[in-house]
């Protein structure tokens, strides 16, 4: 298949057969010049690239890409399987978004945005099986995980934000999240409290073992029991009525002093910032002080947290390190080469709230 591109100047150039003859070199040599193969002299490549800049010659993409077999194409998806009224516009989902797609596009990719509800089980099979991509990155693992671990042992470029666990086929990138609730948990243990609740749905696994971190912390302090599960989607539209209704739910449990509302509980880890900071505004609508009548801890460590009002202690991860080792492990695999999961400290960052 020739290069359809028409030139300017005194002669055509539609393809590299054209270009070849005009620069006195093989066609092969103008293919890898233009790609720039560090086969071809810098010399000779400069001076094909000369002549193609000055007669407007563009290589057909498409062309290239039937011939190499590859699209130039990363597939990021985001599986919404626990959550389905979750929206891209999600600062967290934008946040990993902004960092994946600028090391893509550094790397000379473009990239496919899908979010996918998952209605049928080979909703991952059509996405890797459609040729439109040469790799995809997973931008959580929701509760999918079975599903990405059965493609992953046929479909080596995929890599997933989120847990590893024990004999996993893919690879995955994420924070230790059982360290991360650990570290919230126990920064609540050092103010007092000792009957904390966790905000969030476990049904997915980073969250489930964020607050499996919170109860390790609580049963070192000696305190029976888990955290008090409070059920909490991260769809925005439905957030901030169900942390009101877990809210009142607990001051009725609590009763009342003096004619306020009394909580049942002292403290509060949320498994994502957005939660956090949700509740904190739901909390202020009851008269309920953040942190002297409740404490409450975020996940994440987005820039939203470090301006809401007040500043939300949260833990952090580190989206950017991570997003870069995603697309590492994503290129090593392409490549053909093996690469692991990686999994991230993740840090306790103490602001105003806790």
């Amino acid at each position: 298949m020739t290069d359809n591109i028409t030139g300017g100047g005194d002669r055509r150039v539609r393809t590299i057969a054209d270009l070849a003859q005009m620069a006195g070199v093989s066609p092969g040599t103008v293919s890898r010049a233009l790609a720039g193969k560090a086969l071809v002299n810098p010399e000779t490549r400069a001076r094909i690239q000369a002549l193609a800049d000055e007669h407007g010659f563009r290589p057909n993409q498409m062309a290239s890409r039937l011939r190499t077999r590859r699209t130039g194409v990363i597939g990021i998806v985001v599986p919404l399987g626990h959550d389905r009224r979750q929206h891209l516009s999600d600062p967290f989902f934008m946040t990993m978004l902004g960092h994946l797609a600028d090391a893509l596009t550094e790397n000379g990719y473009d990239v496919m945005l899908s979010r996918v509800i998952p209605e049928a089980a080979d909703w991952l099979d059509r996405v890797v099986d459609s040729g439109m991509v040469d790799g995809v990155l997973l931008i959580g693992q929701s509760d999918q995980y079975d599903a990405i671990e059965r493609v992953a042992r046929r479909y080596r470029p995929l890599v997933a934000w989120g847990v590893t666990l024990p004999d996993q086929v893919h690879a995955a990138v994420g924070t230790d999240n059982a360290l991360g609730g650990y570290l919230a948990g126990r920064r609540l243990m050092e103010r007092g409290c000792r009957r904390i609740a966790f905000l969030g749905d476990i049904g997915a696994p980073e969250i489930r073992q964020r607050h499996d971190g919170v109860a390790r912390a609580m049963a070192e302090a000696g305190l029976e029991g888990s955290p008090v599960q409070l059920p909490t989607h991260l769809a925005s539209d439905v957030m901030e009525q169900e942390i009101g209704a877990h809210i009142d739910a607990l001051l009725e449990e609590g009763g009342l002093e003096d004619g306020s509302g009394r909580l049942s509980i002292d403290g509060m880890v949320a498994a994502s910032d957005m939660i956090a900071m949700t509740a904190v505004r739901v909390l202020a609508d009851r008269s309920i002080a953040v942190p002297d009548m409740l404490p409450v801890i975020g996940y994440d460590d987005l820039p939203l947290a470090a301006q809401a009002v007040p500043r939300i202690t949260t833990i952090r991860q580190d989206i950017a390190a991570g997003a870069q080792a995603m697309v590492e492990a994503l290129f090593a695999r392409i490549a053909g080469r093996e690469a692991g999961s990686v999994v991230l400290d993740p840090e306790l960052i103490p602001r105003e709230t806790a």
